[in-house]
């Protein structure tokens, strides 16, 4: 699987960020990606950076409407897949959502955020309702696919789960922030969820200053034996490629070792309760 992603700065103009990501898409399937893949809200600014408001919320866009049909209409013409991530809105809610559309432009499902956080400059409670898909792996053209969208990629029994499902890569599309964290804490808790569970993950995060927040770009890939194998620059506007060799997760030593020796019955009873 060669796989691509789209590291792209937001403006308010999501009819203009949009048509960025699909010209972005055009030209990462042009130098060979069959999965392209884009950011935590790739096509807005990051609204949580501010509490919600209802003008704030109005802006949510059902899954027919004109981002995830654009998109599906390019994966059936270029014959790709393609992993978004929108705001979505269902009737009287609204979700941090990716749509996972197959090659032939079909919407094989939604992921929804399910960990939905709180803090300064990501206002998050007042924006999302917690996901309610579950925990989907998708079965696409080029490869098994999960996704965990953003604060999720923190809970390591969502990324277990994954894993369980089958997921032989999982995309992490991010909105992560310049000193957010301590220097290197992102890098090392996606390199030990692709060791323990033997995928690859792929981390899509924004880039481009914004109204309170940076965001750091430096999107990366993980292999199933932990280590980082591609890296986008810092601040930078780019596409990053990266070739899978799906055939390292059934090798690595979570699927040969780890996930054979589980003992679920011990701890699943507890597992999840305060």
């Amino acid at each position: 699987m060669r796989i691509a992603l789209v590291q792209q700065p937001a403006t308010p103009d999501r009819a203009a960020n949009r048509q960025t990501g699909l010209d972005a898409a055009r030209r990462a399937a042009a130098d060979g990606a069959q999965v392209i893949c884009f950011a935590e809200l790739a096509f807005d600014l990051f609204y949580p950076q501010q509490p919600a408001t209802l003008a704030d919320l109005q802006m949510a866009e059902p899954v027919d409407g004109p981002t995830v049909t654009s998109f599906q209409a390019l994966a059936k013409e270029l014959g790709v897949v393609i992993v978004l991530n929108v705001f979505e809105r269902d009737g009287d809610l609204t979700f941090d959502t990716s749509p996972v559309i197959d090659a032939d432009g079909t919407l094989l499902g939604l992921t929804r955020m399910v960990h939905i956080t709180e803090y300064e400059n990501f206002h998050e409670q007042g924006y999302y309702a917690p996901g309610d898909k579950g925990v989907p792996v998708f079965d696409t053209r080029f490869g098994k696919i999960g996704v965990a969208i953003c604060y999720d990629r923190h809970y390591p029994e969502y990324m277990r789960a994954l894993a369980v499902a089958g997921a032989e890569v999982v995309v992490v599309p991010q909105a992560g922030a310049v000193g957010e964290w301590p220097e290197g804490l992102y890098e090392a808790e996606m390199r030990v969820a692709a060791f323990q569970n033997g995928y690859f993950t792929a981390l899509c995060n924004r880039v481009g200053p914004e109204s309170h927040l940076t965001f750091a770009g430096e999107s990366f890939v993980c292999a199933p034996g932990g280590e980082v194998v591609a890296r986008a620059g810092a601040g930078t506007d780019e596409i990053l490629h990266c070739e899978l060799d799906l055939a390292a997760c059934e090798d690595s030593h979570a699927r040969r070792l780890f996930l054979r020796d589980r003992r679920p019955e011990l701890y699943a009873g507890w597992l999840g309760k305060p």
